[in-house]
């Protein structure tokens, strides 16, 4: 008896002794096929042929996972069966999902679920999106066994909402692309649980900082959990955080305020050359104002200072220039007016130099150093 619907032979002879041969006849005869397999609770069948070598999928509803094997064959044989059990669904106690939109559920769903339950389950989304959280079902030993909906991944992120008992809760928004639900029971009554379903939805961007002058911006990401950095050009000082993140929250904000660049008056530069503006250049330096900038180099190195801006008020607003780091060393000038390309050699590694303006008119002035 063949238990399959097709059969191969093979005959062969030699170069000798010759004989009758053979005569075979068959019929064919009906195969029984293997048992229907059951459909496993809260799942789907998928193929409904259950001949030798057919194959029959198995899936499971939106919140359950499967626990078996997802295939099984019909095995040839004088006896038909299957490869392997149909397998179950279950409803898994926490977990990690990362799909645009799933259903989360209680272990046991839709019956009871056990005692003594602690199940974590953690929504994890692309940057830039939150999760919009829908309840079919709800139901708890009231104050005993609680849901938790946390903002964030762990523990301790912000609650956005805390249920227990019967009443059905309401809708929720996460406001980060990271989402933890915590479910917990204690040891006595227990209820049917919860059926929750999540939508991912994409968050607002925070504020374009579109205007930064004397500077400029790196990276135009300005989706929620992405950071930019502020720099300035030569010659200005940031003032205020070079980082800034936005913040994840249902109302889009960058962490600190925007930082501005302005020109100083005065500081320690170390660099081999750079730019020192007046006070709050581009804009005219205000009245009473006493600075001091002390360049560095590198040993063995003087300081080429020229001047390619000075428009200050004459004899009254002066940038002195000290041929060391104090004013006890020689001075190697003072220059005030409406003069540009004026110039200074240091014979040292460093350079003071001073700004004073008094009470009347402003200008400006721009001085370039070289190592």
């Amino acid at each position: 008896l063949l238990t399959s619907n097709q059969l191969y032979l093979h005959f062969q002879s030699d170069i000798s002794v010759v004989a009758a041969g053979f005569h075979l006849e068959y019929k064919t005869v009906g195969l029984t096929t293997c048992p229907e397999p059951m459909v496993p609770a809260n799942g789907i069948k998928t193929g409904d042929r259950y001949m030798v070598n057919e194959v029959v999928s198995f899936s499971c509803e939106p919140g359950y996972m499967l626990q078996g094997h997802s295939h099984i064959s019909c095995m040839p044989g004088t006896v038909r069966r299957w490869n392997y059990p149909p397998p179950l669904c279950i409803a898994k106690c926490g977990g990690t999902v990362h799909d645009l939109t799933n259903v989360i559920l209680s272990p046991g769903f839709p019956g009871n679920y056990p005692g003594n339950l602690d199940c974590t389950w953690r929504i994890l989304l692309p940057v830039g999106y939150g999760a919009h959280i829908q309840f079919f079902n709800f139901s708890s030993e009231d104050n005993h066994d609680f849901l938790e909906v946390r903002n964030g991944p762990q523990h301790s992120s912000s609650l956005i909402g805390q249920f227990s008992g019967s009443q059905l809760p309401p809708n929720l928004l996460s406001t980060t692309h990271e989402t933890m639900i915590h479910f917990y029971s204690d040891h006595s009554e227990n209820r049917q649980g919860f059926k929750l379903a999540y939508q991912a939805y994409e968050l607002q961007n925070c504020q374009d900082p579109t205007q930064f002058p004397n500077g400029y911006i790196i990276n135009n990401d300005y989706n929620a959990g992405q950071s930019i950095t502020f720099e300035c050009f030569p010659g200005y000082v940031l003032i205020g955080h070079p980082v800034l993140t936005c913040q994840h929250g249902i109302n889009r904000k960058w962490n600190h305020p925007f930082p501005r660049c302005e020109a100083p008056c005065g500081y320690n530069m170390t660099a081999q050359n750079g730019t020192i503006f007046s006070p709050e250049y581009p804009n005219e330096y205000p009245n009473s104002q006493d600075c001091t900038w002390l360049i560095i180099v590198p040993h063995g190195h003087g300081i080429y200072i020229n001047f390619t801006l000075l428009q200050t008020e004459p004899v009254t607003d002066y940038i002195a220039v000290w041929d060391g780091p104090e004013q006890s060393y020689p001075q190697l000038g003072i220059f005030s007016g409406n003069t540009a390309l004026e110039s200074a050699y240091s014979s040292f590694n460093q350079v003071l130099i001073k700004f004073h303006s008094d009470f009347s008119t402003s200008g400006f002035f721009v001085l370039n150093f070289h190592g």
